[in-house]
């Protein structure tokens, strides 16, 4: 082989291709990458569409014959980025897995090589769509162009949220558009918000177009979509409330649970997400989501739609590889009140968003408490709504515990009551398979529904009750139809929570026990 390359420049004799099958050290980083493992039918457009996320590309070297490319980046940062990104998520070209690494050379100098003109073009056509010269082709001419200094991080709030919708979920689908390079989730005003960060305004323009007001799931969780006014995300822990892609090395943060490796695993599997690469000329491989609610049309260089599958026995959605621990339904809640709370209160509390099985609150810790829930979705469904929440005057936190089980104390264990077994309580809201209660599942709110009122009971005396509870009653009505059932509203959402836990199965006499849910409504 001729190994006389000039180390300034590559030429085709795959210099690079020498010992890569392991035995090779590691290069240096350098703003030339070298690709293997191309399908022979990909185009010089979709080779360049992997770096172009990560920033301008100037380069490209197609070795045909070798599935093999090299493609030089802008500046050095630019390819470290792609790399340490494409390191735990390899990208797929034709639903081909591509590998990715530093070349040994740190230009191209592809000037007197044949057979370059193709690369050329597709070199300059990209160049004039991120420099906004060119309109997307299909994109409605007011929203097509961006605009100066417009920002690729994008705000999304998630309306109706019935199922649990987590970091893993919003990645699997916004990386259809490009490259998500950071996610931050949070709960404010009742709801839950994600911001997110794309490597180029381009995809967060395209996203936000394709996805405003999708449903991610059948008739709930309604994607709204704006431009975030910060230009870029400082995440501290990757976790499973905040994650910096291009950083796996970043801490979890105190009672986060890490990325366990099964986890990682499952995260970068074909199907969570079958396709990284932004499609051709950078644009976003489109996503049909027909069976499961979200129908985009396509996008210029089209895959097939993403697959998240749907547990219709429960009526919960199974997102495969969608919890911190996959199928753990162990919650640790940390920051509680330890002068108010109670297992059964946690038990009323998080019953609210699935069947409590055991609680336990921690012997030598009081203000942390373990949650078993029913199942994994379940608990996915209570950390969302709750963690955040103001509780007896903190704000509690939620996060999947590293422990599968809440172990029962052996007998003559001291414990002083602190943990209890509720598996077999009759107050579990979802025991019954397809039970309504299923479709009343609402964030925390002020407004409070209440069932099961005997017909003796008035409208003052339940006032009275709520009062007596030391909430403050803002506003009260029975439902027209049916007077079993009223709203009543409360001076706060905290109010409500505490009202909830100390009256939900409050006995009203008649053989009446009163159920109390959040409501969605206002009075």
């Amino acid at each position: 082989m001729n190994n006389s390359t000039p180390s300034t420049g590559v030429y085709a004799n795959g210099n690079d291709n020498k010992k890569f099958k392991g035995d090779r050290p590691p290069c240096s980083p350098s703003r030339v990458l070298h690709l293997r493992k191309i399908p022979s039918d990909v185009t010089e457009a979709e080779v360049i569409s992997l770096g172009l996320p990560f920033g301008k590309v100037t380069n490209l070297l197609m070795l045909k014959g070798k599935s093999q490319a090299f493609l030089e980046m802008a500046s050095e940062e630019a390819a470290v980025t792609m790399v340490n990104y494409y390191t735990p998520f390899t990208p797929h070209l034709r639903s081909q897995p591509i590998f990715i690494q530093y070349s040994n050379h740190r230009e191209l100098k592809t000037d007197n090589l044949p057979n370059q003109a193709r690369a050329q073009a597709a070199l300059q056509a990209v160049s004039a769509v991120q420099s906004g010269s060119l309109a997307l082709p299909g994109a409605p001419t007011n929203e097509g162009t961006i605009l100066p200094g417009q920002s690729p991080v994008l705000r999304i709030i998630i309306e109706n949220l019935f199922y649990p919708v987590t970091l893993e979920v919003l990645h699997q689908i916004f990386s259809k558009f490009g490259t998500v390079l950071k996610i931050i989730t949070f709960t404010k005003n009742n709801q839950f918000q994600a911001l997110l960060q794309y490597a180029d305004p381009l995809n967060a323009q395209y996203a936000k177009m394709a996805l405003d007001g999708q449903n991610i799931y059948n008739a709930c969780c309604t994607l709204r979509i704006d431009f975030s006014k910060l230009t870029s995300l400082n995440v501290k822990y990757n976790n499973d409330k905040s994650r910096d892609f291009t950083r796996l090395d970043l801490p979890t943060g105190d009672g986060h649970p890490s990325l366990e490796p099964p986890m990682a695993a499952a995260f970068g599997a074909p199907g969570i997400i079958s396709s990284p690469y932004a499609g051709a000329a950078g644009f976003a491989p489109g996503i049909g989501f027909q069976a499961t609610g979200l129908s985009v049309p396509g996008v210029p260089g089209a895959l097939g739609p993403l697959a998240i599958t749907s547990s219709a026995v429960t009526g919960r959605m199974a997102i495969p590889g969608a919890s911190g621990i996959p199928g753990n339904s162990v919650l640790l809640v940390t920051n509680l009140n330890p002068d108010f709370i109670t297992p059964h209160g946690l038990f009323i509390l998080f019953g609210v968003y699935g069947d409590v099985h055991r609680v336990k609150i921690m012997f030598n810790k009081k203000e942390n408490a373990l949650v078993q829930m029913a199942d994994a979705n379940q608990a996915q469904l209570a950390m969302n709504h709750l963690s955040g929440q103001r509780l007896y005057g903190k704000v509690l936190r939620a996060t999947l515990s590293k422990h599968q089980t809440v172990q029962l104390p052996r007998e003559g264990q001291e414990d002083q009551g602190l943990t209890k077994d509720f598996s077999n309580s009759p107050l579990h809201r979802f025991k019954k398979p397809g039970s309504k209660n299923f479709q009343n599942i609402f964030p925390p709110s002020a407004t409070l529904h209440l069932s099961n009122i005997p017909p003796s009971v008035t409208m003052d005396d339940l006032k009275n009750l709520f009062t007596e509870a030391g909430c403050s009653v803002k506003a009260f009505k029975f439902f027209q139809k049916d007077r079993k059932m009223a709203l009543i509203q409360l001076g706060s959402v905290e109010e409500a929570v505490q009202a909830l836990i100390e009256l939900h199965n409050h006995d009203l006499g008649e053989n009446h026990h009163l159920r109390v849910s959040f409501s969605k409504s206002t009075i």
